[in-house]
């Protein structure tokens, strides 16, 4: 029987991994399967800390999407999407084809807003690393990686994450432990620019002040209640009009939807994410998904955090769901988890348990973490563990 759905996958991120894994457990003959996406690995966002600290390799932190692809029977083409009509039920991608769609599922993640830059001071501004797109991130690494190998010996070099979130001080922790083994000669000095009063906004008292204490054993200075608002010649300004002295400034903070999706009919937020309903259907569009980063769920207070443990969440979900819209049968509702396990690491062999009021450290923790993480992507790659 010829396949009578046409299912696209747009996007190769965590919840499309899962359904990937679902169409090769319980193949459907009635709907053929097709892939999107830039690469044919997708970035492991629990990975990237230890990937940065130079605890493992790029690789090791990758999910083999062509490998999942061709064990789901699907379609890999490697070009992004950058126009999608709903209307037309096709999307059209970066190398020119336009991909026909029935349903069609959307986790193309998030991207940042930059900082504003001081006029007439591009050669003095410091170096920026903007921490998304998160698939693209080892490219302006290794750029940054290149610029500090050409630093004098005996300088000062000041690291200034903006973002006082989790991922905003495990990648500071990660980044200045790389940093400081690449380059000894050189004196690294690092600070956290946080918008909130307090780091780790949502977190119990306990689980930030374990943070703040491995910050203060990096020697990364806090500057909580503060906002970075733009980047000037030799730091970063705030909102409140202070400089923070910078020379290599990690962006972390300013989440917002990908920009080709401002051209689309799709229903987004201020930030522009795509709507979601509780089926991770796309409100007023059926047929059309969204999961992960680039989604956001109305009418839900407060917006779930863009973290990467809600797109493993949504994954057998949406894998149901797709099916199930392929077919005309009814959808099944998501419910996010009203707390989640956040395991941060500190960069020193150590890491951070956070969940709710709860929290705990250790190397032991660490430990855990990495053994979470390598079951993870092993269950993405060959040979397949699940």
């Amino acid at each position: 029987m010829p396949p009578s759905k046409r299912l696209l996958l747009i996007g190769a991120g965590h919840a499309h991994a899962f359904v990937l894994e679902a169409f090769a457990q319980r193949p459907d003959p009635t709907i053929s399967l097709t892939v999107v996406s830039d690469s044919p690995f997708a970035a492991y966002s629990g990975g990237v800390p230890a990937w940065l600290a130079g605890e493992c390799t790029l690789r090791d932190t990758q999910l083999d999407i062509a490998a999942l692809c061709q064990r789901a029977g699907a379609r890999l083409i490697t070009s992004p999407a950058v126009a999608l009509c709903p209307m037309k039920r096709q999307v059209t991608l970066a190398d020119g084809h336009v991909v026909p769609f029935d349903v069609a599922s959307l986790n193309v993640g998030a991207t940042l807003q930059q900082p504003q830059h001081a006029e007439n001071a591009e050669r003095t501004l410091p170096a920026l690393l903007a921490m998304r797109p998160l698939g693209s991130l080892h490219h302006r690494w290794q750029a940054l990686l290149e610029d500090v190998d050409q630093l004098t010996p005996g300088t000062r070099q000041n690291v200034v994450s903006v973002g006082g979130g989790a991922a905003g001080c495990e990648t500071l922790m990660s980044v200045l432990v790389q940093l400081r083994q690449r380059r000894p000669d050189v004196a690294w000095k690092g600070a956290i620019i946080s918008a909130s009063p307090s780091l780790l906004p949502g977190a119990g008292w306990l689980p930030r002040r374990l943070v703040l204490r491995a910050l203060q054993r990096a020697n990364i200075a806090v500057h909580a209640g503060l906002r970075g608002s733009a980047l000037v010649a030799g730091g970063v300004n705030t909102q409140a009009g202070q400089r923070i002295d910078a020379d290599i400034v990690l962006w972390a903070t300013g989440a917002v939807g990908q920009p080709w999706l401002e051209q689309t009919a799709l229903p987004r937020n201020e930030r522009g994410f795509i709507s979601v309903n509780t089926t991770l259907e796309v409100t007023g569009h059926s047929g059309i998904f969204a999961a992960g980063d680039c989604a956001a769920l109305a009418q839900h207070t407060p917006p779930l955090p863009k973290a990467g443990v809600y797109a493993v969440r949504m994954g057998p979900v949406l894998a149901d769901n797709l099916r199930a819209a392929c077919h005309g049968a009814p959808l099944a509702t998501w419910k996010p988890p009203r707390r989640v396990l956040a395991l941060i690491g500190t960069g020193d062999g150590r890491a951070i348990a956070s969940r709710g009021a709860i929290g705990f450290s250790g190397r032991w923790v660490w430990e855990w973490k990495k053994r979470i993480d390598a079951r993870f992507i092993a269950r993405f790659n060959p040979p397949f563990t699940h």
